[in-house]
């Protein structure tokens, strides 16, 4: 599971460290368009690795852009070629690139590589090119070198025009990558390649029939694979190498077995043989296996490789795509270590129901990190943290591996600094003060306490297995691991174990999720939509559920200065009760799979917006001339090689966002248009 980051609404408390460029020749902010804003991240203490760690951060590194294709196809059918459709006329095109078609036209290619795909990646809808059908057409003839993606030898250019045209400008094709709406079929309705020619339906009853009663070490059945309709027998087809997604997982693979090469230990070297032999098979067994061996495996160097987190498919099951690389920060590592050690105490004094707690919390691990690269669903928006493996009976008997993204979060603030964000939405001086005093330090609290203790704790009742919440899984789920932050970050334990200095940390964190949950996070959504992401909605929940619980004691007021409205709280202890009280039956809806009570926390305060609300933050918010959506570009490793051997690897920062997008384009890209 992961965090989310709040892009330009987050803050951070590193300072600078040795090895990263200085900040007054660092240009953090690259690139902005639309509502997104593309950011760069430093890789502090690269340099400080040994070579045999730096070719291992290198293979792992090209192993994480390979998978760049299967997320693209993972999000609609039609991606990769209207992708490579785009890039072709970038390219190619030899008329005047300096009117505001032309540009019109960028910015749209910009957003496609953004959202990796043609929906945006928070909100699920279709977004088009600001210009014309004709435009377009224009762009095309006006291409005459482009190798254009043909469906087949059959189609002609002007057939391929008139299809791609189409594809991209036709509201009714494609609406939504994923479609949540009650009262819809949400398998048909979702645009994402999971299924093709299925029913919500039969798609329930072909996983159901495979489960078994009681299973003690459930599969995590249908991760990898699409399933489809062929002749009237319902089949998946796998994501393996020779199956589906074969030619990028071929190339993932190949990178994979050269870092084994270099691996730290023995334990990683078989991890990832195991990761490879997974990718060869396609067996969700092997897959996990390679989880038992990546949770106890505790080497500097780490990383993220393989379809992992299922917020994108409607029926919470499909996996898509990610990467990440990484290694460990040795010095702000003490701080997650102190909270994984107390993680039994942590559990029995959680305030939820004690038959749904763990008696023996086993193998909690965690760590800060410093990012290296970045691939698939994490790149270019990524987690702030990270905590892993998903399977609940891993996690039940050999523990978890949990981690805060500290130069993302770093990067974050620096890309942010002098905003405006809280003197337009804090009510007050004090809260402003104390945001920018305790927020970075509450932040990245926040997120260990999510990863690390939130994700891990309480247990599932025999029989239970995620599935039973369906699509409102994964709001659910991050609302419990949030919840579980915000209860303890104000308890005198953290306190006593030294991680904060006094409560105005907490406070600061409840001021912040607060506006956040009411307000700022509408600014990411277009008016008169609803809430469809999984972290909105979880942050959407708990704020409403709050504000309205605690209405008769106005333990959280709205109140108006200037015709603008704030969020208030007037007693911060009491809030700590109410998310208590919400993470007790969160808890129990989680352990008992209920269904019903999930759905009805859901829709009753995490979809609907107040339109004079969203109004209103979305015209305060525009005069700002922010972009509420963050994302990064990678840096670059160089091998130095001397008589044909690796002497040393260099670590550059690319600042051009266009030139990385479309060298990825050509270098990293392995599978056909249709898959």
């Amino acid at each position: 599971m992961a965090v989310i980051a709040f892009g330009s609404l987050l803050f951070s408390c590193n300072s600078p460290e040795p090895g990263k460029v200085e900040e007054k020749d660092f240009k953090f902010q690259v690139d902005q368009f639309a509502d997104c804003k593309v950011l760069r991240y430093q890789v502090p203490g690269f340099d400080s690795l040994s070579l045999k760690q730096k070719e291992l951060v290198y293979y792992l590194s090209q192993a994480a852009l390979c998978g760049r294709d299967i997320l693209f196809d993972q999000n609609y059918k039609e991606n990769l070629t209207i992708r490579r459709t785009l890039e072709s006329i970038y390219s190619d095109f030899t008329g005047d690139r300096t009117t505001n078609d032309f540009k019109a036209f960028e910015v749209y290619l910009k957003r496609v590589w953004f959202s990796n795909g043609i929906h945006h990646h928070y909100s699920n809808d279709k977004f088009f090119p600001e210009i014309s059908k004709e435009y377009f057409a224009y762009l095309i003839d006006n291409s005459a070198k482009a190798q254009w993606p043909l469906k087949d030898n059959s189609e002609t250019t002007e057939a391929f025009k008139t299809r791609l045209t189409d594809l991209i400008f036709n509201p009714n094709i494609a609406a939504k990558r994923l479609e949540q709406a009650e009262g819809t079929d949400m398998v048909l309705a979702s645009a994402s390649n999971f299924y093709d020619g299925v029913t919500q339906k039969e798609v329930e009853d072909y996983y159901e029939a495979m489960r078994k009663p009681n299973d003690n070490q459930p599969i995590s059945y249908g991760l990898n694979s699409k399933v489809v309709k062929e002749n009237g027998q319902i089949i998946e087809h796998k994501w393996h190498s020779g199956g589906m997604y074969g030619a990028a997982i071929d190339k993932i693979i190949y990178w994979l077995d050269k870092a084994s090469t270099v691996a730290e230990s023995d334990n990683q070297k078989q991890m990832i043989v195991k990761l490879i032999e997974y990718y060869k098979n396609g067996d969700l067994k092997t897959w996990d296996d390679f989880n038992v061996l990546w949770v106890e495996d505790d080497s500097m160097v780490d990383f993220v490789n393989g379809f992992i987190e299922v917020y994108s498919d409607p029926m919470g099951m499909k996996a898509t795509w990610e990467a990440v690389v990484d290694f460990k920060d040795v010095e702000a590592t003490h701080r997650a270590e102190k909270i994984s050690s107390a993680a039994q105490w942590f559990e029995d004094h959680s305030p939820v129901d004690s038959k749904f707690k763990k008696a023996v919390v086993k193998g909690v691990s965690a760590k800060v990190i410093t990012v290296a690269q970045l691939g698939g669903d994490c790149y270019p928006t990524t987690p702030i943290g990270i905590n892993l493996p998903n399977a609940g009976w891993i996690r039940r008997d050999h523990g978890s591996k949990s981690v805060t993204m500290e130069n993302i979060t770093y990067a974050y603030d620096q890309a942010s600094s002098g905003s405006g964000m809280l003197e337009e939405f804090c009510y007050s001086e004090q809260e402003v003060k104390r945001a920018k005093e305790f927020g970075p330090m509450a932040g990245n609290l926040h997120t260990d306490l999510h990863e690390c203790l939130g994700h891990g704790s309480g247990q599932l009742l025999p029989g239970v297995t995620p599935e039973k919440l369906k699509n409102y899984h994964s709001p659910i789920e991050e609302a419990r691991a949030d919840l579980f932050a915000l209860y303890y970050l104000a308890d005198p334990k953290m306190i006593e174990l030294g991680l904060i200095p006094s409560l105005d940390v907490a406070w600061a964190e409840y001021d912040g999720y607060i506006r956040n949950g009411m307000m700022t996070q509408l600014t990411r959504i277009e008016l008169g939509k609803n809430i469809e992401q999984a972290h909105m909605r979880n942050r959407a929940l708990i704020a409403h559920w709050c504000f309205e619980k605690g209405a008769s004691e106005n333990i959280i007021e709205k109140k108006t200065r200037d015709n603008k409205t704030f969020y208030v709280i007037n007693d911060y202890q009491k809030l700590r009760t109410l998310f208590a009280e919400l993470l007790k039956e969160i808890q129990r809806i989680t352990s008992e799979g209920d269904f019903a009570a999930a759905k009805k926390l859901v829709e009753t305060y995490a979809v609907k917006i107040d339109p004079t609300l969203h109004k209103e933050v979305l015209d305060r918010y525009a005069a700002l001339k922010l972009a509420p959506y963050g994302g990064f570009m990678n840096p670059l490793f160089v091998p130095v090689e001397k008589d044909g051997k690796i002497i040393d690897i260099k670590v550059e920062y690319p600042e051009n966002y266009v030139e990385q997008m479309m060298k990825y384009g050509k270098e990293f890209s392995f599978l056909p248009n249709y898959n």
